[in-house]
């Protein structure tokens, strides 16, 4: 079943959706509304010259538990010679930029305008974050989501020189994993995920760990 959102800030029963974890189009991107999406494990994912909003909620969830990030022995390797500075939310805006441009021409590309603007929106009030990769001063590569407690929501990364998205997700792990993070949502499995210690997970399980004060 897919439900129609009005302006009321609420969702239905996620698992009332449908297999592929679509249940719910319409509403906004205001932060409250984003806000009570993640916290329910809820984010939005359409194509930007698509003018409806599409939310999403897969039962089973794809994620890192940041005391498992697999490192390989060559990412080893590129981490000891030391040659990118790596930061966080020192330059969120050109993180999501770059993530944008480097999709915008693709089939189905969703980071537009509307979801930049309220992304950037949640980094001002501190429910955002990037990592940066730096070569100098030029920003290579970088990852931003969204960061509740002790959960990350992952939501896009880039990578201008090889495997600096890597960088920025050992790196986000690592830190995250120090500070008592639980648990890094990946939303989409993808071979590149898999292969750093993604892993299906049910989505009551996924609840227990994000509620986790």
């Amino acid at each position: 079943m897919i439900f129609q959102l009005d302006k009321k800030i609420a969702f239905p029963d996620p698992r009332l959706g449908e297999p592929d974890g679509l249940f719910a189009v319409g509403g906004d991107l205001s932060v409250d509304r984003l806000l009570l999406a993640y916290s329910h494990g809820i984010f939005p994912w359409y194509s930007f010259r698509n003018e409806e909003i599409m939310w999403w909620c897969p039962m089973q969830r794809f994620v890192i538990f940041p005391n498992e990030i697999h490192i390989s022995h060559s990412m080893r390797t590129l981490i000891n010679k030391d040659k990118y500075r790596i930061s966080i939310n020192e330059d969120f805006n050109g993180v999501i930029e770059n993530c944008s441009q480097l999709r915008i021409n693709d089939e189905g590309a969703w980071l537009g305008e509307d979801m930049k603007q309220a992304y950037k929106k949640l980094f001002e009030q501190g429910f955002a974050a990037s990592v940066e990769v730096w070569d100098g001063e030029r920003l290579v590569g970088g990852l931003y989501g969204v960061n509740l407690g002790r959960a990350f929501f992952g939501e896009s990364m880039f990578s201008l020189v090889p495997s600096a998205s890597k960088l920025a997700l050992i790196f986000l792990a690592k830190l995250f994993h120090l500070n008592g993070g639980l648990l890094i949502d990946c939303q989409l499995e993808t071979p590149h995920l898999k292969s750093m210690g993604g892993r299906f997970i049910s989505y009551d399980e996924y609840m227990k760990i994000i509620s986790t004060e």
